[in-house]
């Protein structure tokens, strides 16, 4: 999601898609460590989601 649409939620749904995504990122280290992971970017792309995120918190 980009940061200009992540802007316009409320903080009560940002901080509900931080709860995920960090969720999220959990199940994908538990898969890259047995070795199940099938898309290894997807750390990549969840970890910046994860930044976006508070970033936007933060500036509220």
């Amino acid at each position: 999601m980009r940061t200009s649409e992540l802007r316009e939620l409320g903080r009560e749904d940002l901080l509900s898609r931080l709860r995920q995504s960090e969720k999220e990122l959990f199940d994908l280290r538990i898969q890259a460590v047995q070795g199940r992971m099938a898309n290894s970017a997807k750390l990549k792309q969840v970890k910046r989601s994860i930044a976006r995120i508070k970033t936007v918190l933060q500036q509220e």
